[in-house]
């Protein structure tokens, strides 16, 4: 399975995977392999370069792993759990239950409920963050400054380490922390649950160690956006600190603003930089293609480099209309009710209404709220719109290996983590975490005004705290639609009850959100414990 997964991957990334995926803990996989080639592989820049390559594969099978259909778990944890914004139809294996707040489907325990693919990234982290160090600088003879080099190599690394259990934080709370490598994984010890206190300290560690071993700018040109630099950093902090400061305690609904202010800080850090700048509409698309001015961090998954996909989420939606190898009726589709109460405008119409100071009917212009399509991220992102099963085309740059007879199709756009009209966006939820609504008011109406909405869905200046929060989400829910953010800013804002029929406060008090563990993984290891809403559930 690891050789087939990485046939697309250079050869000498694959050997590396081969021979240092041993390293990993023996709760972790089945059958760990130990390697006496590992010692002499780490001996020049390209070892060093192909091991990186290796740590940005794995995290992005870890992202793009699922179900046995193509159900993209990052997707599938920070989208479709919101059951709103789109409806996955019945295909037979039970993913459709995530909808309705049910983790418990066997193919989905056994595939959402895993995570032994984000420690066999985390495990390729370790191996980089040991062994960098003790390269000597004269084995690296094709490398202008070796320090800088190596430094590069580590912050990386610990980057990918901290994003890599950010994503787990967010999917199951409490997890094992590995930090270390070991060189016999039989032996090693079997790791308890960290805390999410402990978790998110180690998070908060590595990504500060990143950012201080990082630079702004690649050092390879073929690099950018598709590895991590400080700005990547700093976007990863500024999602973490707001999860920090507002799911540490899910019992309050205050965010603690000392760690507010350091995801401002951390989004300052971004703006003022001004290396990143919003991508024209008129190039609408390009932003989702990928290497855009947008772009602060992205997975790589364009078929320019042979890195295309047909496990994308686009593989989802697309119809044949968009990808020829499929039907009319694809697994997943737009509700309608999402693009009312998203693409709107304020129209009147007329209707009878009742008059109790004169105790009769009478016939008036009312203001209504009625679907509108101006805004161009209704009109790029969605097709199909008058039918009751619109179809998202927000990723459709599908390249057929095949061209003549339209076969052996890979969609091609990088799958987007973390963009500049993101980071913008949030500096709304901490103006509204301040108290500063009319900044957070602005911002919203700026991109409303940036989209061409009409005039009439813009935030009014009298609006509320509370109802610029909800209209704060309805913005994040166009802007972001799709890209794996949607859930977690539910949670963060709660505004879930709005958007997510299933989750009630009931269960979101008792982190009922958190996924369960596979039972399969406690076989190895006797200190697991499984999520504490799913015990004697699953």
């Amino acid at each position: 399975m690891m050789k087939r997964f990485f046939l697309n991957y250079r050869l000498a990334v694959l050997l590396m995977l081969v021979f240092l995926l041993g390293s990993c803990k023996k709760f972790l996989v089945e059958e760990p392999v130990n390697s006496t080639f590992a010692g002499a592989y780490w001996k020049s820049s390209g070892d060093l370069r192909s091991a990186m390559a290796g740590n940005y594969a794995l995290v992005r099978d870890v992202m793009n792993s699922g179900n046995w259909n193509p159900s993209p778990r990052y997707f599938m944890y920070g989208d479709a759990i919101a059951k709103n914004y789109f409806t996955i139809q019945y295909n037979g294996d039970g993913l459709e239950g995530i909808q309705d707040g049910d983790f418990t489907f066997q193919y989905n325990v056994e595939n959402f409920g895993d995570w032994t693919k984000y420690y066999k990234a985390i495990t390729m982290s370790n191996i980089i963050i040991n062994r960098v160090p003790k390269v000597a600088d004269d084995l690296l003879t094709d490398v202008t400054n070796p320090t800088k080099f190596k430094n590069e190599m580590l912050g990386e690394a610990y980057f990918l380490r901290a994003f890599t259990y950010f994503m787990m934080l967010r999917v199951w709370g409490d997890v094992p922390l590995v930090t270390e490598e070991y060189d016999d994984p039989i032996s090693a010890p079997e790791l308890a649950r960290s805390t999410k206190k402990e978790v998110m300290a180690q998070i908060e560690k590595d990504a500060l160690l990143a950012h201080e071993l990082l630079p702004w700018q690649y050092s390879l040109v073929g690099n950018a956006k598709v590895t991590a630099n400080k700005g990547a950093v700093n976007a990863l902090l500024a999602h973490f600190y707001l999860w920090k400061a507002t799911m540490s305690d899910v019992n309050s609904n205050q965010p603690d603003l000392e760690t507010v202010d350091k995801a401002d800080k951390a989004i300052d850090e971004i703006l003022n930089n001004g290396m990143y700048s919003l991508t024209d509409t008129s190039n609408y698309y390009k932003t989702f293609e990928g290497l855009s001015s947008e772009g602060i961090f992205e997975i790589a998954m364009s078929e320019n480099t042979r890195e295309g996909t047909n496990q994308h989420i686009a593989n989802m939606f697309l119809r044949t209309a968009q990808l020829a190898t499929t039907g009319t009726n694809s697994r997943c589709y737009v509700n309608a009710d999402y693009l009312t109460n998203h693409f709107y405008k304020i129209d009147q119409v007329w209707d009878w209404y009742w008059n109790t100071s004169l105790q009769q009917w009478e016939w008036k212009a009312m203001p209504s709220q009625v679907f509108d399509d101006s805004d161009i991220r209704c009109r790029r992102n969605f097709t199909d719109l008058n039918s009751d099963k619109a179809t998202c085309i927000k990723y459709q740059n599908v390249v057929y290996r095949n061209p003549s007879q339209k076969q052996d199709p890979y969609v091609s756009n990088n799958l987007i983590v973390f963009r500049l009209a993101d980071m913008r966006l949030l500096k709304a939820e901490i103006a509204l975490y301040r108290n500063q609504v009319s900044k957070a008011i602005d911002i919203i109406n700026e991109f409303r005004k940036r989209n061409g909405a009409d005039e009439s869905a813009f935030v009014d200046n009298t609006s509320s705290k509370d109802d610029v929060m909800y209209e704060y989400i309805i913005e994040r829910g166009k802007e972001l639609y799709l890209e794996g953010h949607i859930f977690y800013d539910l949670l963060r804002t709660r505004q879930y009850s709005n958007f997510v029929p299933w989750l009630s406060e009931s269960r979101f008090r008792q982190e009922g959100f958190y996924w369960p563990i596979n039972p399969a993984l406690f076989k190895n290891n006797n200190k697991l414990t499984q999520t504490s809403y799913w015990r004697g559930k699953v």
